[in-house]
């Protein structure tokens, strides 16, 4: 079962809901109501990875988690 929170609070509580993922809970996360994304426990088993964005090739380096936050 996924328990729904709002996104600000997952970016004010952020090291308090991973501990809770790793227990095994699920989020989904919503913005003004509409859901945005669903954060769930990885799976024990070896799972393959698909590369959905590379941030190095926007900024040298990466970018930074709180500046990717801030901006949804």
């Amino acid at each position: 079962m996924s328990n729904i929170i709002g996104l600000k609070e997952l970016r004010q509580n952020m090291p308090a809901y991973a501990k809770k993922v790793e227990k095994g809970q699920s989020f989904v996360v919503v913005k003004q109501s509409k859901p945005l994304f669903k954060i769930t426990p990885l799976e024990q088993e070896s799972e393959e990875w698909e590369e959905v964005i590379d941030f190095t090739k926007i900024k040298r380096g990466g970018v930074k988690l709180d500046q990717l936050l801030s901006r949804l």
